[in-house]
């Protein structure tokens, strides 16, 4: 990851702690403030997002910005395989991902961080780049820390 970008990860983590640590009132406050953040500091995000892991296995969508999302996710897709693995999904061509869902047709990359309460996935934070190979691995560490700062709403 080039310098600039994992520092400007760093600045966004400092923000939101300081917006959520001991202010948010609820998840949804704070899923919703971590979406509004991270879509407006990170300009090649179309879509951030979170979706619930619903007790039948479908996803559910939360708090989002950007275009209208996919209310209900079920039976395949980069967020349910995510979900499913439990492991983050980084995926630079959404088209060569067998199953991928096209909630919007102008995505062309996507990233997938699962978040966890007692090892099992409860909320899928899914961002969408209209980019080719916008993400990689090494967006996953930040995006992870970033996600660690809805644990005490879980």
């Amino acid at each position: 990851m080039d310098e600039k970008r994992a520092a400007r990860y760093a600045r966004i983590y400092n923000q939101l702690r300081s917006l959520i640590e001991g202010r948010s009132p609820n998840l949804l406050a704070a899923m919703a403030t971590i979406a509004a953040v991270l879509h407006a500091k990170m300009p090649h995000h179309s879509w951030t997002g979170f979706y619930f892991v619903a007790p039948d296995g479908e996803l559910h969508v939360g708090p989002y910005q950007g275009p209208v999302a996919c209310q209900t996710l079920k039976g395949k897709g980069v967020c349910l395989a995510a979900a499913r693995s439990g492991e983050p999904i980084v995926v630079p061509d959404v088209g060569e991902f067998p199953g991928h869902i096209p909630c919007d047709p102008r995505t062309r990359s996507e990233i997938v961080i699962p978040i966890m309460k007692e090892g099992k996935p409860v909320v899928v934070l899914d961002i969408d780049s209209t980019e080719l190979a916008a993400f990689s691995e090494e967006d996953v560490a930040p995006l992870v820390r970033i996600s660690s700062l809805l644990a005490p709403y879980l």
